[in-house]
């Protein structure tokens, strides 16, 4: 266990995952800093001034990209801010990365050869896409549009790559190493909807579009051009099979099952977020 006057940088520190983290870490008597843009010292990934102050006495970092390590530019700025980071002291880094992307495999090799202690979680897509993500709003509205058919995915809890970025962060164990990180079973976008239907004893029509249908309703609803490209990318060719398989990280890790796609939907029924 980690000492508790160790500051752990929690980056993304209000996205899925990193409030996850930034809670159990605190819940451990943990010292951390939120990092982002509304944080008391803000950090700011395209604003690199605000590297220095908010890596400032951090022992160790979680690291989250926004939006996504495949983005173009992403290399420079993982590159730049290990450097940093490196520079300034910082022992551990814990790279939250994305399943089947070559991009966000480059960004790992650069974590890699940084200097520092550091941990790889490669994550399959998020099961609280459904419901803290682009697609809470079609589920509310029972019309969930996609360019997804029947390629399958292990949906993984948010929950779940917290915990383990936790014991990660917590642990010198894990030095060196990648984990990938899985949910308990494969489904495609439809047979997700479907459950999540089932669940909430409602109708949620699911449509399948091309990607340049989905990309023109996007636009339609003035979502920016680089979200869109990032979610073209990742429907169009991440989700193309590559990833239609389980793996045993998050149990070597955590020494336990991943959570099912079921309790998840339980748990984010119980909290409300789907009701109109």
């Amino acid at each position: 266990m980690e000492s508790k006057d160790k500051l752990i940088l929690v980056l993304g520190g209000t996205g899925k995952t990193g409030k996850r983290i930034a809670e159990q870490l605190t819940q451990l008597g943990l010292p951390v800093r939120i990092g982002s843009r509304s944080a008391i010292i803000p950090f700011d990934w395209e604003d690199q001034q605000t590297w220095i102050p908010a890596l400032q006495d951090v022992h160790s970092i979680y690291l989250s990209f926004q939006p996504d390590l495949a983005v173009p530019g992403a290399p420079n700025s993982i590159q730049a801010f290990t450097s940093l980071a490196a520079r300034n002291g910082i022992k551990k880094i814990v790279l939250l990365s994305g399943r089947g992307e070559p991009e966000a495999q480059h960004c790992e090799e650069i974590v890699k050869q940084c200097g520092l202690d550091w941990t790889i979680l490669r994550a399959s897509w998020f099961a609280q896409n459904f419901s803290e993500s682009f697609l809470l709003d079609p589920v509310r509205a029972g019309h969930v549009v996609l360019p997804a058919g029947d390629t399958k995915e292990p949906f993984i809890d948010a929950n779940d790559i917290a915990e383990a970025a936790v014991a990660t962060l917590v642990s010198h164990e894990h030095r060196y190493q990648c984990y990938e990180l899985t949910g308990p079973r494969l489904l495609s976008f439809p047979q997700a909807i479907e459950e999540i239907a089932r669940a909430l004893e409602k109708p949620i029509l699911y449509e399948q579009v091309s990607p340049q249908m989905y990309a023109d309703l996007l636009r339609s609803f003035e979502v920016p051009e680089e979200y869109i490209s990032l979610l073209d990318y990742l429907f169009s060719e991440v989700l193309d099979g590559r990833n239609a398989h389980l793996t045993d990280g998050l149990e070597r890790l955590l020494k336990r099952k991943p959570t099912d796609f079921s309790e998840y939907i339980k748990k984010a029924i119980e909290s409300g977020i789907w009701k109109s």
